[in-house]
């Protein structure tokens, strides 16, 4: 059963960057589809961006993140990142990487529920 365990968490000032990455084991981790989402306190979670393999091409960015966001993956090192820059208070949230079916990765992001997950990073943006 795959694994994920994020990092890179932190607290950062508005205007900053900050590099999320997710480990995953237990399994390869290039037949999956990943994403990123992020949840803050009294708020729903909230997809950020998901990705496939580069074949099928699929990467989704939340609007509020696109421009400013961008979603990687290094399959031989069984890790995805997410790099954010110029962000800003209302980024502020728990960071959970996900992964899934490798087709549910569409360009209006994930259409089914992710079937793994990681605990979440805290990412705090101060103004």
């Amino acid at each position: 059963q795959l694994q994920l365990a994020e990092s890179g968490g932190g607290l950062v000032q508005s205007g900053g960057s900050l590099t999320l990455s997710c480990i995953a084991s237990g399994s390869t981790l290039d037949v999956y589809a990943v994403a990123w989402f992020r949840q803050a306190p009294g708020k729903e979670r909230e997809e950020v961006s998901c990705m496939n393999n580069p074949h099928l091409g699929n990467i989704y960015y939340a609007d509020s993140v696109k421009g400013r966001f961008n979603i990687s993956r290094d399959n031989a090192k069984h890790t995805v990142y997410l790099q954010m820059n110029g962000l800003k208070s209302g980024d502020t949230a728990t960071y959970y990487c996900a992964a899934g079916n490798l087709l549910h990765c569409r360009q209006q992001g994930f259409t089914h529920e992710p079937w793994y997950w990681g605990k979440g990073t805290q990412v705090t943006v101060s103004s």
